[in-house]
């Protein structure tokens, strides 16, 4: 999977912004202003942190060597997924889909209306 079809994929979604706070080099996509993604582009593979719930973390952890606790988050909610092409690209996608959803499903009901039904 590449930049660019993480991008589409990511933007895609209700409510998504993306930015770079921390540099050109660390990609940012928000929901309602809470990260849900993190794509590093200064490293080769592309590495990206999702949110995760912690019991699913742990188990994806054990079955993919290419995820791991998250980069610079707490690495019992997030992961770091190395995209070195061994995580089918439905798996990543399904990934992307779950960290958006547990950052949507912790957004005010008033922003969860106001932004509308999650796509994807």
């Amino acid at each position: 999977m590449d930049l660019e079809s993480i991008q589409s994929y990511c933007r895609q979604k209700a409510g998504t912004t993306e930015d770079f706070p921390f540099g050109p080099d660390v990609m940012i996509f928000r929901v309602a202003g809470k990260m849900f993604a993190m794509v590093r582009l200064d490293i080769s593979p592309l590495r990206i942190n999702l949110k995760c719930d912690p019991l699913m973390a742990e188990s994806l952890r054990q079955e993919f060597p290419a995820i791991t606790p998250g980069y610079y988050m707490n690495k019992r909610h997030w992961n770091t997924v190395t995209l070195d092409g061994s995580i089918k690209e439905n798996k990543i996608l399904f990934l992307i889909d779950h960290s958006y959803e547990l950052v949507y499903k912790s957004l005010p009901k008033a922003t969860r209306i106001e932004i509308g039904q999650p796509k994807g």
